[in-house]
C-alpha cells in the first residue's frame, strides 16, 4: 500500500470501493440528516430538560449553549481529521495514528459500546410513544408490550441498515423533517402565547440572563448540566462515519457534522426556552425523571389533536436515532476488523447491499440483549445507563480532539487559521471534555445521585456501568493481543499528517482501517 499523501484525489473513493462499501451513495443533505437524526433532538430534549432545570433553573438554555462549545470544537477536529483520513472508523483510526494502537483500540471500543448502551433506550421510547400516539395508554404502561415492540423496532431498523445506507438516508429524510417541523411549531406557538399573555399561570417571560452561563451560581450544577449536554449533542459524528459512502468524502462528512451541531444548538435553545417560559419551573422540574414532558406541555400549547404532532416528533426522533446509532458502531467495527484489531469476519461487506452486514447485525443483537436484560431488571437501570453513556462519549470525543492536535502538530504554526481551528479549538474541546469526564466520575460515584440509588462496591451504578464497559474493552483488547493477530499493535504512534494532505492537495490512500506503522 502507498504511504499517506502519495495517492491522487481519487484514491479515497477507489479504496473505499475496494473495501466493499458503496462509494458516493449519499450526498451532503443526506449525510447532514444522518448526523441530525443520530442525536434524536426531540427525544433528547424530552429526556433531559427536566433534569437540567432542576440543576440550573431558568438558565437551562445557558447550560445547553455552554455544552455546545466543546461539541463545536470537537466537530472542527472531526472535520480536519476526516479531511486527512476519511476512514469510516473515525476516532479509532485517528487516535491510532496520533496516539498509538492501544489508545486507538480503546477509542474504537468506546464508540461501539455507546451504541450498544443506547439503542434499546431509544427503541423503548419509540415503542412507548407509539402507543401514546394511538391513545393506547394501557399498552404504553405495560413493560412487556413496550419491550416486544422495542425489540421489533430494533430488528426492523437493523435490517434497513443492512439493506443499504441509501435506504437508511431516505428513511431519515422523512423522520427528521417530521420532528423538526413539529418542534418548531411547538416552540413558536408556546412563545407567542407567553408574549401575548395567554399562557397559563406560572409562565415566565424569557430574559437574556437565561442564556448566560455566568448566571449559574453553582459550579457543580454547571458541571452536571455539561455532562447532560454531552448526551444531547452526541450523535452528530454519525455523519462522519458515513465518509466512505458519501460524495466528496474528504470534506462533505466533516462539514455536515459542523452544520449539524449548529442546527442542534438553534433547536435546543428555541425549544428549551419555550418549555421553561410556557410551563414554568415547577412544572418542568416535575418531569426530571419523566420523558413525557413535551407531550404534556404540548397538550396545553397546541390542544388536541394537534398535540399529537409533538408526540409524533418524539416517536420519529427515537426511531431515527435507533436506526442511525447503528452506523457508528458497525462502521467502526468494520474499520477495526480491517486493521486486524478485531476478527476478520467483522470486516465482511455484503456483496449485494455493500454494507458491513455482520457488524451491523451484531450491533443490533448486542443492543437487544443489553436492553432486554436491564429492562426487566429495573426501569431506573435504563436511565442510569444513559448517565453512563455520557462518560464514554466524553472519553472518545476528548481523545479525538487530542489526536487532531498531535496529528497536525507540524502544521499548526503555518497559518493563523491552522493555529485556531486545528490547534486551539480541538485542544480546548478535548480539555473541556476530559475535565467533564473526570469531574463527572466524582458525581456519578454517589449512589444517591443515580436513578436506582443502587451501589456496587460503594459506587453509584452509572459510574460502574461506564467504567465497567471501559474495563471490559481493556480486557478484550488484551485478549485479542494475546490470542489474535498482533500486526495491529505494532503500528507506530505519534504520526504526523503529510503537508500536502494537510493542504488538501492530495488525498490519503487508506490501508485497511488505520495506517500501518512506518
Amino acid at each position: 500500500m502507498a504511504e499517506a499523501g502519495t495517492a491522487g484525489p481519487r484514491a479515497v473513493n477507489a479504496e473505499a470501493g475496494a473495501h466493499g462499501l458503496k462509494a458516493n451513495a449519499v450526498g451532503f443533505i443526506s449525510v447532514l440528516v444522518i448526523g441530525l437524526a443520530s442525536t434524536a433532538p426531540a427525544y433528547s430534549l424530552a429526556a433531559v430538560i427536566g433534569v437540567v432545570v432542576v440543576l440550573v433553573g431558568v438558565q437551562a438554555p445557558a447550560a445547553l449553549l455552554t455544552s455546545f462549545i466543546p461539541m463545536f470544537f470537537i466537530a472542527a477536529a472531526f472535520y480536519y481529521m476526516n479531511r486527512a483520513d476519511p476512514d469510516c472508523g473515525t476516532s479509532f483510526s485517528w487516535v491510532t495514528r496520533a496516539m498509538g494502537p492501544w489508545v486507538g483500540w480503546m477509542a474504537g471500543w468506546a464508540v461501539c459500546a455507546t451504541s450498544i448502551l443506547v439503542i434499546g433506550s431509544l427503541a423503548d421510547v419509540a415503542a412507548r410513544y407509539t402507543f401514546l400516539l394511538f391513545d393506547l395508554d394501557v399498552l404504553a404502561a405495560s413493560k412487556v408490550a413496550v419491550t416486544i415492540l422495542a425489540v421489533l423496532y430494533i430488528a426492523v431498523l437493523t435490517w434497513i441498515a443492512v439493506v443499504g445506507i441509501e435506504l437508511s438516508a431516505r428513511l431519515q429524510d422523512v423522520l427528521i423533517v417530521a420532528q423538526v417541523l413539529a418542534l418548531l411549531l411547538f416552540a413558536s406557538v408556546a412563545l407567542i402565547s407567553v408574549f401575548n399573555g395567554t399562557a397559563p399561570g406560572g409562565s415566565l417571560l424569557p430574559e437574556l440572563a437565561w442564556f448566560s452561563p455566568f448566571a449559574i451560581s453553582s459550579p457543580d450544577a454547571l458541571i452536571g448540566s455539561l455532562l447532560i449536554g454531552v448526551f444531547i449533542y452526541w450523535g452528530w459524528e454519525s455523519a462522519v462515519n458515513s465518509t466512505e459512502e458519501s460524495t466528496d468524502s474528504a470534506t462533505t462528512p466533516g462539514l455536515a457534522a459542523i452544520c449539524a451541531t449548529i442546527i442542534l444548538l438553534i433547536t435546543y435553545l428555541s425549544v428549551s426556552t419555550a418549555v421553561v417560559a410556557f410551563a414554568g419551573l415547577a412544572t418542568v422540574e416535575g418531569f426530571a425523571d419523566n420523558d413525557t414532558i413535551l407531550s404534556h406541555v404540548a397538550t396545553d400549547v397546541l390542544g388536541s389533536p394537534w398535540d399529537k404532532f409533538v408526540v409524533l416528533a418524539v416517536l420519529t426522533s427515537a426511531l431515527a436515532a435507533t436506526q442511525t446509532t447503528i452506523i457508528p458502531s458497525s462502521r467502526t467495527t468494520l474499520s477495526m476488523a480491517r486493521a486486524r484489531a478485531m476478527p476478520d469476519a467483522l470486516a465482511r461487506v455484503h456483496h449485494r447491499f455493500q454494507t458491513p452486514h455482520i457488524a451491523t447485525i451484531i450491533t443490533g443483537v448486542a443492543g437487544i440483549a443489553w436492553y432486554v436484560s436491564i429492562k426487566f431488571l429495573s426501569e431506573s437501570f435504563l436511565l442510569d445507563t444513559l448517565s453512563a453513556l455520557s462518560l464514554l462519549v466524553a472519553f472518545y470525543y476528548s481523545l479525538s480532539g487530542f489526536a487532531c492536535v498531535i496529528y497536525y502538530r507540524r502544521e499548526l504554526l503555518k497559518s493563523a487559521r491552522n493555529f485556531v481551528f486545528i490547534g486551539v479549538a480541538p485542544m480546548l474541546g478535548a480539555m473541556l471534555l476530559a475535565y467533564i469526564f473526570f469531574m463527572s466520575m466524582a458525581s456519578l460515584a454517589e449512589p444517591r445521585d443515580s436513578y436506582t440509588g443502587a451501589a456496587v462496591f460503594g459506587l453509584g451504578l452509572p459510574l460502574v456501568i461506564g467504567l465497567g464497559f471501559l474495563l471490559l474493552g481493556l480486557v478484550l483488547m488484551i485478549l485479542w493481543r494475546l490470542m489474535g493477530d498482533g500486526t495491529f499493535f505494532g503500528r507506530t504512534a505519534f504520526q504526523a499528517v503529510d503537508p500536502e494532505v494537510a493542504a488538501g492537495k492530495v488525498a490519503t490512500q487508506e490501508t485497511a482501517g488505520a495506517p500501518a506503522g512506518s
